[in-house]
């Protein structure tokens, strides 16, 4: 009898070889091509998914078997899933529970389908990404791998008739005011800055850290997401090391197949029909920055930003992590945050030399892309 469950697909771009030019070709396929069989149908409702290619471009760029790779807003789990299949073990934090369990489900696929990483989920506020994810894996984390939501005119799906009104589907990350998704920018770029801070002390020394937006208009003004990012990133002790284009369209014969959304092209379209020649984006920042192996005395990784008190929150594991684990104290959110434990202790990497000041702090608290 065939098993009606596809195998896994392999995008058309290689998922070994890192990029090696400063334009990462990563959408010769689509991201419906990318994800088919890869990932359960249900991935497609998420408003703004990372490509596939692009996560294991970066993965494969800056880390090797064994490591550890973070995403601390992983969504429906793309960063996880390339990571574990390229025998990388990973783990998350996703604010929506809608989401984490898509994601836990999405890894559960990838092991049912002969991946070799480990990797755990955790449902929570990332500014609290220590206290969620564990006190062992401090120091552990080789690549920090994530994208923060922006532009809602870049996310979700239209039905287009062709006579009718054309209506816009799986374009929100929830109906929770409090998600980064529904901020404005300014109250966006400091919760980035307080999940990047709480994730510090997880990163090992010199580790790589890696952030995937674009820039977007709003009211027809230009908005440099890319760069309000990359100062944020370094106003928290990283430090920037590279920045590069991932292109959002394939390449055909000398030419560019676009793969803009239907609103970003239609507004394009208005806007060159009015005279003025603005374009569709076409690619993604990738921003590169490094964790110093002696980190900055000055910024403070362990800086609770959350004004609500401390409070209780219950574990849960995914993959093969197993057993109790006692409450913890962590932020009191409108839900509750969900630990998760560490890894397995056969699938841990080895921990590193611990560098010569580590920052002190308490554990600091999420939400998720094309």
């Amino acid at each position: 009898m065939t098993d009606p469950t596809p195998t896994p697909a392999t995008p058309r771009q290689s998922r070994c070889d890192p990029p090696l030019s400063s334009v990462w070709l990563v959408a010769q396929s689509s991201s419906r091509a990318q994800r088919a069989g890869r990932y359960l149908p249900a991935t497609v409702t998420h408003p703004a998914k990372m490509l596939p290619a692009l996560a294991a471009a970066a993965i494969h760029a800056y880390t090797r078997p064994g490591q550890l790779v973070l995403d601390p807003m992983c969504g429906t789990g793309t960063t996880l899933v390339e990571a574990v299949h390229a025998g990388r073990d990973a783990v998350g934090v996703e604010y929506e529970p809608r989401w984490a369990g898509l994601a836990r489900a999405n890894l559960g696929h990838a092991t049912d389908h002969g991946a070799p990483g480990h990797a755990a989920v955790a449902t929570g506020d990332a500014r609290h990404a220590a206290a969620l994810l564990g006190g062992d894996l401090a120091g552990r984390v080789s690549l920090l791998l994530t994208s923060p939501p922006y532009g809602p005119s870049t996310h979700g799906q239209v039905h287009a008739p062709g006579t009718g009104k054309v209506r816009k589907r799986h374009y929100r990350y929830s109906h929770d005011p409090a998600n980064l998704a529904h901020q404005p920018l300014p109250d966006l770029l400091d919760g980035l800055a307080g999940i990047l801070r709480a994730c510090l002390p997880l990163l090992a020394p010199g580790a790589t850290v890696v952030l995937t937006t674009r820039p977007y208009r709003h009211h027809g003004q230009l908005v440099d997401l890319p760069g309000a990012v990359l100062h944020t990133a370094a106003s928290v002790g990283l430090h920037p090391v590279g920045r590069y284009a991932a292109l959002l369209a394939g390449v055909r014969g000398g030419r560019l197949v676009p793969r803009a959304s239907f609103f970003q092209l239609t507004n394009t379209r208005a806007a060159h029909a009015a005279g003025t020649p603005v374009h569709a984006v076409a690619h993604e920042d990738v921003l590169v920055l490094r964790y110093p192996a002696t980190p900055d005395p000055s910024p403070d990784p362990g800086r609770c930003v959350c004004s609500r008190p401390p409070g209780r929150v219950e574990h849960t594991h995914s993959g093969t992590a197993a057993g109790p684990a006692p409450a913890v104290s962590a932020c009191s959110a409108r839900r509750a945050c969900t630990p998760v434990r560490a890894l397995p202790a056969d699938r841990r990497p080895p921990r590193p030399a611990p560098p010569r000041t580590r920052p002190a702090g308490h554990p600091g608290q999420e939400s998720h892309r094309p």
